[in-house]
């Protein structure tokens, strides 16, 4: 079994590894709470090494050193883990979108802060990002619902933003929200793409190409 380890703070913080078995002085919610990252981790560290459909119940509470009956204390079944994990997943990328937009002060900032902060966060732990961005489209149509259901709220808060800009530019022209599904779409694509191709891949480098790809399609929809 790899080795390999979601990165703590980025995604998940699974620091409650090395709580003690049995009784202890936490209190229980502290403990059922760094469980539940606990498993969250041992779930990405699986998928990312194994694949979805091979990883079970078992294995997870294994490679997270808790019990089942904690196991099924946070989580109904494995399905309710993965939607968990795949939840989070997009929470901390909606977050720093968020953060990102507050720091640009116009809109071609705006676009460079967006893609920065997606590519960053991404990069910052491959292995959460090789299990929710490669390996749970496998889950069958529930996972293709997640995953165009999270885009949609990516290019939905995008295209909120650049309205705004609008307003504030009068240089700027609209776009349909389906311009900027389209950015998020080939985006995560070609992430996947490196992902998939190569073990360390340089995601970061595809900045600049997709920075100017964006800028000039929406810079030509100007205001007439």
């Amino acid at each position: 079994m790899s080795e390999a380890r979601v990165r703590p703070g980025v995604f998940f913080s699974p620091a409650g590894r090395d709580l003690p078995r049995g009784r202890s002085a936490l209190e229980p919610e502290v403990v059922r709470a760094a469980q539940r990252e606990r498993i969250l981790a041992a779930f990405a560290e699986l998928v990312a090494d194994r694949g979805l459909t091979t990883v079970t119940v078992a294995d997870v509470v294994k490679r997270a050193a808790v019990s089942r009956s904690a196991f099924y204390a946070v989580f109904t079944d494995l399905p309710a883990c993965a939607d968990a994990a795949y939840q989070r997943f997009i929470e901390v990328l909606l977050e720093r979108f968020a953060a990102a937009c507050t720091d640009a002060d116009d809109w071609l900032a705006l676009i460079r802060s967006v893609i920065d902060a997606y590519l960053d966060t991404i990069a910052a732990d491959l292995v959460v990002t090789r299990a929710m961005m490669l390996e749970m489209d496998a889950a069958g149509r529930a996972a293709r619902d997640r995953r165009r259901t999270a885009l949609a709220v990516i290019a939905r808060f995008l295209h909120d933003r650049h309205t705004f800009w609008i307003g504030r530019d009068g240089t700027l022209g609209p776009l349909p929200g389906e311009a900027f599904l389209g950015f998020v779409y080939a985006l995560r694509q070609l992430a996947c793409d490196r992902l998939d191709e190569q073990p360390e891949p340089d995601l970061r480098s595809l900045r600049e190409p997709v920075f100017r790809w964006v800028t000039a399609s929406v810079m030509g929809a100007a205001s007439t």
